[in-house]
């Protein structure tokens, strides 16, 4: 098994995830080598040799660093950025695995390769066509194909983890926006949507990506055990916080259209559709299953 044999490299190693992992791994006591931008900088432009003594001898590595959404962009370029970040990165770290001789390669994807939405009852499979709508989507499956050809000249054993949205204690972007939102009581008008969306606790995607360690190679779906409803999260929120749900019941109509008077419709779009991914192919593979519920893995950002 290749968590017993040598050391797993993980990058972005000071992330929100990575932070998690590499305690995780150390508690286990497996071998980790933590790698964040201060050791390496740019992996789309690092030196070759600094790649290749920072993989020397590694078993695996776990790829997590890369650009995600960007909430107040600033780049000038921004899908020339994405791409650089995460599909040259991607391909480079790859090169340098492959030259290291590691077994595997697990690299941190997107559910939003497969589409922003899924089909109303249907949760996306690993084998639906991929549909990135935009640039940071695009990017990561374009990394996905760099991996993979990567992977073909050699043996290096891929195994790709499409993820949708990460909670847990240290989460940022829309999930921390919408988790203060409910602490200071704001009033959502959430409670008429009628969707499905599947979240990952940080505590099963840190099992996950253990697990996937030793996963034969492939393309795989993870996710909490049970989707839920926006305004059944924001309800889980105020649950563990303590707090009332402030849910306003407004027409879908009337919210798609506020969002787009406001320029915010793509923000309300997510909101409202369904993301349900099918993660039974993952569970077969390794044996994985999500240990956290919704409410414990909410009330470890509580404790942080």
């Amino acid at each position: 098994m290749v968590l017993t044999t040598s050391p797993v490299v993980v990058t972005g190693s000071n992330g929100f995830i990575g932070r998690a992992l590499c305690a995780q791994l150390a508690a286990e006591g497996v071998a980790t080598r933590a790698l964040s931008r201060a050791d390496y900088g740019d992996l789309a432009t690092a030196d070759d040799g600094l790649l290749d003594d920072a993989l020397r001898g590694a078993g695996a590595v776990v790829h997590l660093s890369g650009r995600a959404h960007v909430m107040r962009e600033t780049s000038a370029n921004p899908p020339d950025a994405y791409r650089v970040a995460n599909a040259v990165a991607t391909e480079r770290l790859a090169h340098a695995a492959s030259r290291a001789g590691a077994a595997r390669f697990v690299f941190a994807s997107t559910v939003k390769v497969n589409g922003d939405a899924s089909p109303r009852g249907r949760a996306f499979r690993e084998n639906d066509p991929a549909a990135p709508a935009d640039d940071y989507a695009r990017s990561k499956y374009d990394a996905e194909r760099a991996l993979g050809q990567v992977a073909a000249t050699g043996a290096l054993q891929p195994v790709i983890l499409r993820l949708p949205l990460v909670y847990g204690p240290g989460v940022k972007g829309n999930f921390r926006v919408l988790w203060d939102a409910v602490a200071r009581g704001r009033l959502l008008p959430l409670g008429a949507i009628d969707n499905r969306r599947s979240l990952l606790g940080l505590a099963n995607l840190v099992d996950a990506l253990i697990a996937a360690v030793d996963a034969p190679a492939g393309t795989y779906l993870v996710a909490d055990a049970h989707s839920v409803s926006t305004p059944g999260l924001v309800q889980a929120i105020a649950d563990v916080q303590g707090k009332p749900a402030n849910l306003a019941f407004v027409p879908l109509p009337i919210l798609r259209f506020a969002g787009s008077f406001a320029g915010r419709r793509a923000a309300v779009d997510r909101l409202t559709s369904s993301l349900e991914v099918d993660a039974s192919a993952f569970t077969a593979a390794t044996g994985w299953q999500p240990r956290a519920t919704l409410a414990q893995g909410l009330a470890a950002i509580i404790s942080q």
